[in-house]
C-alpha cells in the first residue's frame, strides 16, 4: 500500500506517493526530514538518516521520481536532466532505488524545485 507524503519549501507544498519497497518504508519511518538541498542538474538531493542497500536498482528514472541513493545515503528528487543524461533519459550518477513519485501537477512541482538554490531548506513529512 502506498503512502502519501508532503514536500515543502518556503510557502510551496506538493504531494508525492511512496511505493511499497522496503527502502520507502525505512524513509517513511524517519519522517519528518528537514534538510538543506544539494543540486546536480535538475536533481535535488540531500543526506537522510537511512542506511539501505540498493533495491531493484535503476540507472535511469522518470520525471518526478523520488529515489534513495545508497552511495550517498541520500534522497533524490528528479525534475529534469542531470549532467550525464542523454537524449530524453534522466540518469542518476549511479543506480538508485526508486521509492516514490510526485503526484498531481508535475509542472508546478518542477517549477518549485527548479527555483531551489543549493543550501535552501526542504521539508518532507507524512
Amino acid at each position: 500500500m502506498s503512502q502519501q507524503i508532503k514536500i515543502r519549501t518556503g510557502t510551496i507544498e506538493g504531494q508525492a506517493q511512496l511505493n511499497d519497497t522496503d527502502t520507502a518504508m525505512k524513509v517513511l519511518n524517519v519522517l519528518p526530514i528537514t534538510s538543506r538541498v544539494n543540486i546536480w542538474g535538475d536533481e535535488i538531493y540531500f543526506t537522510i538518516p537511512v542506511d539501505a542497500k540498493l533495491e531493484n536498482g535503476q540507472e535511469t528514472v522518470r520525471l518526478g521520481d523520488i529515489a534513495y541513493w545508497p552511495e550517498g545515503r541520500a534522497l533524490c528528487i528528479f525534475f529534469g536532466d542531470t549532467p550525464i543524461s542523454e537524449g530524453d533519459e534522466i540518469r542518476p550518477i549511479s543506480a538508485v532505488t526508486v521509492i516514490g513519485h510526485i503526484d498531481g501537477d508535475r509542472e508546478v512541482m518542477q517549477g518549485m524545485l527548479s527555483r531551489l538554490k543549493a543550501g535552501e531548506k526542504l521539508i518532507i513529512s507524512a
